[in-house]
This record gives structure tokens, C-alpha cells and sequence, in this order.
């Protein structure tokens, strides 16, 4: 055999070992997390520290939580579901969906209307019914907020006077504050902590509803039964209810 030929056989035998390689190298183990459009802002911030640990990629997918109640039981895949409010784990719970769950902080809704108050609207639920404001409110069917809503102004007695007079029932958080930022809203009905999001207090003024309409919703992760790293991501539920996450759930008003 010729020396070309010898230096061909060499120069495959080493390419055809380099695919091997890479071929065999093993892939990045990779979680789904379902979650509410709130709690993103504090999920990524824990995210980067559980991938950074465990050598693995986290993917998020956010939206309202009825909606991503409805996505992952036609997916039926994914790790972990987060929603804005406790009442979906339970509902969870009874269809079998999740196997554990771990309790993060609170969640609590407010009135928002647009920064520095111009229209000078007091924190009376009453003016949800103003037929001079432009309202707006969540749908209760399609995310947390909106059925925290229902709940707040069925027990104000109003819920069916509101609905009347809404000119628009919109899907999650974000889109709430979307509608005061391009003020297209006077008032509506958000998640507190929706205004530590970003740079969202520069275009809201919070008010606070009376105690008599607010109670302080549960923040619980649910790990999924469809979970393939159920390890990993257990991890992540440990460390978003240890002292270091509620840390960072408070800094985005998830406190007490």
C-alpha cells in the first residue's frame, strides 16, 4: 500500500472518530416550566441559578394559568406549572396532574390607573361601574387575575353591572398593564406585583383595595407527574421556597 493511500485511510479514520464523538456527547437535560405571567420575572432569576448548578437547560413558557392549564393537559408534557393562583394546583391535584408542591409566597390584587392618577379615581370599587371611564378587566377564563376579579366584584355585588360596562375582558397580567401603558384604560383590576415588573411603575399608580375585598392568594409550584428530571426539578422547587428565593419573590412583591 502507497503512502497516499495510507495517509487517506489515516485522515477518515480520525474524521470518522470526530463524529463519533459527537454523535455520542451527551445531550443537556432540558425542563419545561409552565408559567403565569407575573411570577416571570423571579422564575428566570432562578432559573439561571438552577441550570448554572445542574448543568442543564430550562425552558419557560408564560401566559394566563387557565390557559396553560389547558396547554399542558393537551401536551402532556412538562416539569413544572406555576400559577397566579393555588386554586389551579388544587384543581391539579384532583385531576392527578401533579405529584408534589411547594409554597413560594403571595399574590394579591390591586386597582392600577394610569400614572399620577390624572382622572383622580379613589380606590371605590363602585368606579368600575363609571360609565365615563374606560375599563377593563381579566377574563376569569383564561388566567388568574380574572377570576380574582370575578370573586373581588361578585363580593362587592357589582361583577354582572362590571361586565356590562367593560369595553374589554382581556387574558393575563401583561396585557392589563398593556392596556394602561397605551392608554386605552382608565382603571383596571391587576396583580399587585405586577408593578414591579420591568419598568411598570412608570406608567401605573397603584391603589389599594379595601381589606374586606382582598385576601392574599397562595403562591404554590406544582411538580408535574409528565416531569422527565423530576430530580432537577424538585431543586428548583427547594431552592424558589428557601430563604434565597422568597428573597427574590419579595423583590418583586410576592411578600407577605
Amino acid at each position: 500500500m502507497n503512502k497516499k493511500y495510507i495517509l487517506l485511510l489515516l485522515v477518515s479514520i480520525t474524521v470518522f472518530m470526530s463524529c463519533s464523538k459527537k454523535q455520542t456527547s451527551p445531550k443537556k437535560k432540558e425542563l419545561l416550566i409552565y408559567c403565569g405571567t407575573t411570577m416571570i420575572k423571579p422564575i428566570m432569576e432562578i432559573k439561571k441559578i438552577i441550570e448554572k448548578e445542574n448543568d442543564c437547560t430550562i425552558l419557560v413558557t408564560k401566559g394566563g394559568s387557565g390557559n396553560l392549564l389547558k396547554s399542558l393537559k393537551i401536551n402532556n408534557i412538562g416539569d413544572l406549572y406555576f400559577p397566579g393562583s393555588d386554586s389551579y394546583i388544587k384543581q391539579c391535584e384532583k385531576e392527578k396532574l401533579i405529584s408534589d408542591t411547594a409554597f413560594v409566597g403571595y399574590n394579591k390584587i390591586a386597582i392600577m390607573v394610569q400614572k399620577g392618577n390624572p382622572k383622580n379615581i379613589s380606590s371605590d370599587l363602585n368606579n368600575f361601574k363609571r360609565k365615563d371611564l374606560a375599563v377593563v378587566i381579566g377574563n376569569p377564563e383564561s388566567g388568574s387575575i380574572g377570576k380574582e376579579t370575578q370573586r373581588v366584584l361578585i363580593k362587592k355585588g357589582i361583577y354582572k353591572e362590571v361586565i356590562k360596562n367593560a369595553y374589554l375582558l382581556t387574558t393575563d397580567s401583561k396585557k392589563l398593564f398593556q392596556v394602561l401603558k397605551d392608554k386605552k384604560a382608565d382603571i383596571v383590576m391587576n396583580w399587585y406585583s405586577a408593578a414591579f415588573v420591568e419598568n411598570h411603575k412608570k406608567y401605573l399608580t397603584v391603589l389599594k383595595i379595601d381589606d374586606k375585598f382582598v385576601r392574599k392568594k397562595k403562591l404554590v409550584i406544582g411538580l408535574l407527574k409528565t416531569s422527565k428530571y423530576p430530580e432537577i426539578a424538585k431543586r428548583f422547587m427547594e431552592y424558589a421556597q428557601s430563604p434565597a428565593g422568597k428573597d427574590i419573590f419579595r423583590k418583586y412583591g410576592f411578600g407577605k
